[in-house]
């Protein structure tokens, strides 16, 4: 894990992987040599551009966030109903709560800008669902989202991740693409429950301007949107 944290801190390691975890930014922003590079280092395939192979999709994300991850004080027992399933309302409200207490001091501290708010909420996640469930990640450069797909027993929660960068307003593109996102994958993977989280990254915007929660329906399907 040392050695591959040395790697992705490379910076032309780091343009590219931090591009992909976020959703964020096209092919040809970057160099053929620097996507060549990483390739060649087994972290990325250039076809699809995308992590290598499933070890290292679940890996990187890991490495990026676990040190945040062992700072945040949150118990699997406090999102747990009395049956034993996730309430995952509720740690998406925790959740809430806690990226506007912290995410101005530790999102500065992340050398990975585009995928901060990202790899801030899988720390939280992974503190969690590690006491018993399973996160699994797809995302790829330039796909403008990042899906995840969290079982815990039976349950099966799609949470779909969109960053807002209107500079004046949201962007009803944002939100009605999201949607459309998040209906597509909950169908993919037979999820009953799906969250869609919107960061807003306006920084002229006060904290009761970006956080709200409401429900949108998409056909039969009904998502619940976070706006941080």
């Amino acid at each position: 894990m040392d050695a591959l944290l040395d790697r992705l801190q490379e910076p032309r390691v780091l343009r590219i992987v931090d591009a992909l975890i976020s959703g964020e930014g096209e092919d040809q922003e970057f160099s053929l040599d620097d996507l060549q590079y990483v390739q060649d280092l087994g972290l990325i395939n250039i076809k699809g551009l995308c992590i290598a192979n499933p070890i290292y999709k679940e890996i990187i994300p890991r490495t990026l966030s676990y040190a945040k991850q062992n700072t945040i004080t949150q118990e699997t027992s406090w999102y747990q109903k009395e049956d034993g399933s996730l309430d995952m309302k509720k740690l998406l409200q925790s959740f809430t709560q806690f990226y506007r207490e912290n995410s101005e001091v530790w999102l500065e501290k992340f050398a990975y800008k585009e995928a901060g708010p990202h790899l801030l909420l899988l720390a939280f996640l992974q503190r969690i669902i590690n006491g018993g469930g399973t996160i699994h990640r797809e995302y790829a450069l330039g796909r403008k989202r990042v899906d995840l797909l969290i079982t815990w027993r039976s349950q099966r929660f799609v949470i779909e991740l969109k960053i807002n960068r209107a500079k004046n307003s949201f962007s009803k593109d944002t939100l009605s693409l999201g949607l459309e996102q998040t209906a597509s994958y909950m169908d993919k993977t037979g999820a009953r429950e799906g969250h869609l989280v919107i960061f807003d990254r306006n920084t002229k915007k006060s904290w009761e301007e970006k956080i709200y929660h409401k429900k949108e329906q998409v056909e039969e399907k009904v998502i619940e949107v976070w706006g941080l």
